[in-house]
């Protein structure tokens, strides 16, 4: 296996070597090397931070039965094993996990299960993991994607195979296991999904495939709305090939993702996309600047985006990158023995980036890091809208001793946890759609997004 190649094997040769701008002023810290007993080959992770203000993710491998794990990392970097899984109830979980509005984590695993089809599954911390599905092939197989949660706390999610013609599915499950396939691929209109899916600020969910569409093969994007499905977007080659990633909807309301062939050197791209599917090449990569972006990208509070190439860098060993909205991109980190970043970026309420690489490291198989740009922290709302009267909870870095919260000025009540790293407030009366401002002692703290409220 060629693992710069991951997905479909093979070698480009690229054309042409673009010049790039190299930022050095920030610190890279690699905070976790996996060892295989404590977890092994994090793939196409970004970690959450949760509530706790602890980070949680997944690993591919590794762990007491060699199946993938669950953990969680302090920000210092002491990792906890909190769950081995062990192929009944699932095997080499790929994508992460999220946190639910409820507190409880919610993920997925490729392989495992009844079927070997894959799970979909609840877990608490310290307490035992609940499997909500187990995939059966004609509802969907091998989820490679995350799950996100809708405004109205149904969490979507796509398999990468199985469903009625064998592309994959795009389903729906609410948390107590309600279980509704909502579209099957059937290859002309997208196949193969590998990545979650956004909801939009217009409530559609956006996703793409890694194959299929009119073009025979180099992918598409995809829009489901109310349980409507459309193909919004055909990949063609020189615009961008074979989307790895899911989108993201930046604060001027654009769709940014990757691809992880196609534009000038068959080496990926970087678009960004009116939700109406009108799409621009922003980057094409050459080499130097990176290779084969799998993962997606995450706005930052400077309203720069972020994210990581696979290989390519002064090193071969993939980049972390930084890109304007415009387009303007500047490699930030070229990895050597500490690289392969499979997976995204979190921007945690510290200011700092957090993700994982695949492999390397002192055991070769990946790490934890940590890269500070200088940004001050910030905080952000779980979830991140939601009508007057609804549970929220903010998470920041240093909460205690919070003096006021407000939904763009309207003024909340709330309670601080024991850790000071959340707050549990309502969408009060009044409020309207807007940054939420956290005021403590030390400091005022604005949402690194607007809140959305909604009707």
């Amino acid at each position: 296996m060629n693992k710069r190649r991951w997905w479909n094997g093979g070698c480009v040769t690229p054309v042409f070597l673009a010049a790039v701008a190299v930022s050095r002023a920030q610190t890279f810290t690699t905070l976790v090397n996996f060892n295989v007993t404590n977890g092994a080959n994090p793939t196409h992770v970004s970690l959450v931070q949760g509530t706790d203000g602890n980070f949680y993710g997944t690993t591919y491998y590794g762990g007491a039965y060699n199946y993938g794990t669950i953990f969680g990392m302090s920000p210092d970097g002491r990792l906890t094993t909190l769950h081995s899984f062990q192929q009944s109830d699932g095997a080499y979980p790929i994508a992460g996990v999220i946190q639910g509005a409820d507190g409880t984590f919610y993920g997925t695993t490729y392989q495992g299960g009844t079927n070997g089809s894959g799970n979909i599954f609840a877990f608490m911390p310290g307490g035992a993991l609940t499997i909500l599905h187990t995939f059966t092939g004609s509802d969907g197989a091998y989820p490679f994607g995350g799950l996100v949660q809708a405004a109205n706390g149904v969490f979507y999610g796509t398999t990468s195979n199985g469903g009625a013609y064998g592309f994959g599915t795009v389903y729906k499950i609410t948390s107590d296991g309600t279980f509704t396939a909502v579209h099957s691929f059937d290859g002309t209109d997208g196949g193969n999904s590998i990545a979650g899916l956004v909801q939009a600020a217009d409530g559609a969910f956006y996703g793409t495939t890694y194959d299929g569409g009119a073009n025979y093969g180099p992918g598409t994007i995809f829009a489901v709305t109310s349980g409507a499905f459309e193909t919004v977007y055909n990949f063609g080659g020189p615009d961008g090939s074979n989307p790895a990633a899911g989108l993201m909807q930046a604060a001027n309301g654009a769709l940014y993702g990757t691809t992880y062939f196609g534009g000038t050197n068959d080496l990926g791209t970087i678009f960004a996309m009116a939700p109406g599917g009108n799409l621009k090449t922003l980057h094409s990569f050459g080499g130097p600047d990176g290779e084969y972006p799998f993962a997606g990208l995450v706005q930052a509070t400077n309203g720069a985006l972020y994210g990581t190439t696979w290989a390519g860098g002064a090193n071969n060993g993939g980049t972390i990158l930084k890109i304007t909205p415009a387009g303007t991109l500047t490699t930030l980190y070229s990895f050597d023995a500490d690289g392969l970043p499979q997976g995204g970026l979190l921007q945690a309420t510290d200011g700092n980036f957090y993700g994982t690489t695949q492999e390397d490291g002192t055991s070769s198989a990946g790490t934890v890091f940590r890269l500070n740009v200088g940004l001050g922290p910030f905080v952000k709302t779980l979830p991140a809208s939601g009508p007057v009267g609804h549970v929220i909870k903010i998470l920041g870095t240093d909460l205690t001793g919070a003096t006021s919260v407000s939904f763009n000025g309207t003024a909340a009540a709330f309670a601080v946890n024991s850790t000071g790293t959340s707050i549990s407030t309502t969408v009060p009366v009044g409020a309207t759609t807007g940054p939420v401002q956290v005021v403590t002692p030390s400091s005022t703290l604005s949402s690194n997004a607007p809140f959305r409220v909604l009707p």
